[in-house]
């Protein structure tokens, strides 16, 4: 296969992280609002180009007050930085269908390299458009703290309410173009 342009899907991807909360739970939430530029051979991603842009004001934890605190200037200050983008810099294959990603994370005003674990999940084609679709399941972590993002508590039994490891998951689907 050669390298083509793919357009991301996305009524079929998501955008999901998790961050423990109090010290004893998770708080999971999603971005409802993302974009790609996806140049790739899908079976072989080691000389891909791909770049991802999210609006943070899209940020959705199923809590009206917890979501407007997260776009406050407390937090992700959505007003001054409204994307999270991420720009591949270097893909390594690591198993049959496992990639190690590595490229720039732009959030809070803030650069850094970050690596993210992505898994080829196959080929199809589109019973309704007829059109080639890709899926990647994507995993990694990253330091809220490494981008600025410290606000936090106390807590009067000893730690923080807000973890500064943020899990993220992401199961992409692409689509072929024309």
């Amino acid at each position: 296969m050669t390298i083509s342009k793919w357009n991301l899907d996305n009524a079929h991807s998501n955008v999901d992280f998790s961050v423990k909360h109090m010290m004893v739970s998770k708080v999971k939430g999603s971005f409802n609002q993302f974009s790609a530029d996806i140049q790739a051979d899908p079976t072989d991603l080691t000389t891909a180009s791909l770049n991802f842009t999210i609006d943070v004001a899209s940020i959705d934890t199923r809590n009206e007050d917890r979501d407007n605190h997260l776009r406050s200037a407390d937090f992700f200050e959505v007003e001054t930085y409204p994307h999270l983008t991420f720009t591949s810099t270097n893909i390594e294959k690591k198993g049959e269908d496992e990639y190690t990603v590595t490229g720039d994370v732009s959030l809070h005003g803030i650069t850094k390299p970050e690596s993210f674990t992505v898994t080829f999940e196959g080929l199809a084609k589109d019973p309704m458009s007829g059109a080639e679709k890709a899926g990647f399941s994507v995993e990694g972590k990253i330091k809220r703290s490494d981008y600025g993002l410290t606000w936090n508590a106390a807590l009067e039994t000893g730690g923080v309410l807000v973890g500064d490891d943020i899990k993220v998951t992401m199961e992409i689907q692409v689509s072929k173009e024309a």
